[in-house]
């Protein structure tokens, strides 16, 4: 038996996604608030000036609060971006990728830090349901410690003492590679394709960095 255990947020779903889903969410809320009727275009408007203003690193809230005349509190835009039920999939690859893994009996967690809501969401729109088992799901605010806090990942050593290994699947060599590497697993790092929302830090020492690099999630990328 090994284990296998996967970061959430640009490992296994693009967190642009979600942010692109929340975006238009936050779009319809506040058109809502300016016009009883609402058109396709003048709604795509608003959730392209916030992407614009995310791209060019300004307060994409303000910016819409401003572009629609509005005085909306930014705290109601992030309640909502935390809080919606994301219209998120996975992509054909990474699909493919854990129907190969079930398909032969591996035991699948994941570790991932962030909001429960948030994250919960985030697995029920993505399927992974399927794949993970609620005892095998490890998530910061439930669990009370983040990455790379060694109780995230002894916590499957002491589920399943037995395993002939245990491998860690992420994307950030800050906080997600330095401590299964301390504790001898095996360590794969997804590189950024481009969307990544947070960018890999490669001048960090040795230790915080996966044993081995892949451009994709697929069944070759490890000998399992």
């Amino acid at each position: 038996m090994k284990v296998i255990c996967f970061d959430l947020d640009d490992t296994l779903s693009k967190e642009i996604d979600y942010l692109h889903s929340a975006y238009w969410e936050i779009a319809c809320f506040a058109m809502k608030h300016r016009d009883k009727s609402t058109s396709p275009e003048s709604l795509n408007k608003a959730y392209r000036v916030m992407l614009s203003a995310y791209y060019s690193g300004e307060n994409a809230f303000k910016c819409l609060n401003d572009f629609l005349d509005l005085e909306l509190p930014i705290s109601d835009y992030l309640s909502i971006y935390h809080n919606h039920q994301p219209k998120i999939k996975l992509s054909e690859e990474t699909l493919a990728f854990l129907e190969e893994l079930k398909s032969k009996d591996y035991v699948m967690g994941l570790i991932t830090d962030g909001r429960s809501i948030q994250q919960r969401h985030k697995i029920k729109a993505l399927g992974l349901w399927r794949f993970f088992r609620e005892q095998d799901i490890i998530i910061s605010e439930e669990f009370g410690t983040e990455k790379p806090t060694e109780a995230n990942y002894t916590y499957f050593i002491s589920q399943y003492p037995h395993a002939q290994e245990y491998i860690y699947i992420g994307d950030n060599p800050q906080k997600d590679f330095l401590t299964p590497n301390y504790l001898n697993w095996q360590t794969i790092g997804l590189l950024d394709d481009g969307r990544n929302i947070h960018k890999q830090d490669f001048n960090l020492p040795k230790e915080y960095m996966p044993k081995k690099w892949v451009k994709h999630l697929s069944y070759d990328i490890y000998p399992f």
